[in-house]
């Protein structure tokens, strides 16, 4: 029998992850006024893996397999480490909203390196929505301020999306094996001892910057990085992998209307028509993944 009440509970958890993940990139443009993108990124994986590691005791996570701890590292590396020093950098220059329709184009990236990798069919509307989003990306790269001009930031942002997609393309396995959550605590752990690198100095910038701006940090490393994690998990786990994640196109559009209340950018009118045709690009591809065509993941054990 078809249970209305879990549907709620599931566009709930939607709701909840767009609206979490929507405020991460003006929480890092404004932790970005007193902290370095290093060791806001530290500072963030430093709390949610405290967090994370009083979760894991309460309800007793296994460890990984020792064989496996050396690919977990590549894969913190890639889908925390790389991905959120990347992004700092880019938001360094580049707006909130922006930066969130550029990071939106990883759905893409991921159906590309898939194809690649792992002979994965992607049909022809596919890379047209890629050609699609790469001209919405090239309108963003020219937004910023009130002249036209190259943005370098972008291409950072875009290096962040790259490895984020490298992330989701090769741990198909080991979701399996793991599970949704598990693995991407595992990940954000192996995440942040790599940040480690990057630990001198940090504690000066702690006491020296604004209390609300190390505040914003705060909620950065427990709600975007933490929450969502775990509201994805449970979506997955009552649904598939593909239509837990679909409706996070909705996250630039959260992005740019959070950073205009909290931050106050106004977006330019050449960026509103850049992550206009970029979101329509990513609908146009992700249109290509359905069931008959392509086998999606599912992880029936999210703990």
């Amino acid at each position: 029998m078809h249970n209305k009440k879990w549907d709620f509970r599931i566009v709930c958890a939607h709701a909840f992850t767009i609206l979490i993940w929507g405020t991460a990139f003006p929480g890092i443009r404004m932790g970005l006024e007193a902290y370095t993108p290093e060791h806001l990124t530290l500072l963030r994986l430093l709390i949610a893996s405290l967090i994370l590691l009083l979760f894991s005791l309460i309800y007793k996570l296994r460890l990984p397999d020792l064989k496996d701890i050396p690919v977990i590292f590549i894969f913190g590396a890639l889908g925390f480490t790389i991905y959120h020093i990347a992004l700092n950098y880019g938001e360094k220059s580049v707006n909130a909203g922006p930066a969130s329709f550029i990071v939106s184009v990883t759905p893409i990236l991921t159906a590309i390196l898939a194809s690649i990798f792992s002979n994965e069919k992607m049909k022809f509307n596919g890379w047209i929505g890629g050609v699609i989003c790469l001209i919405g990306i090239a309108f963003l790269s020219l937004s910023q301020g009130d002249s036209i001009q190259l943005n370098s930031g972008v291409f950072l942002i875009l290096l962040a999306a790259f490895s984020e997609s490298l992330f989701f393309v090769f741990q198909k396995s080991y979701l399996k094996k793991y599970g949704f959550l598990p693995f991407t605590i595992y990940t954000i752990w192996s995440g942040t001892v790599c940040m480690l690198i990057f630990l001198p100095g940090i504690y000066q910038e702690i006491v020296t910057a604004p209390i609300e701006i190390t505040l914003s940090v705060i909620y950065l490393g427990v709600f975007p990085t933490v929450l969502p994690y775990i509201a994805l998990a449970y979506i997955t786990s009552h649904a598939s992998a593909s239509e837990a994640t679909s409706s996070l196109y909705l996250t630039p559009v959260t992005a740019c209307i959070i950073a205009w209340i909290w931050l106050g950018e106004v977006p330019t009118f050449v960026s509103i028509i850049g992550g206009g045709i970029t979101i329509l690009g990513v609908v146009i591809a992700h249109l290509t993944f359905n069931k008959d065509d392509y086998k999606q993941i599912e992880s029936e054990k999210v703990w």
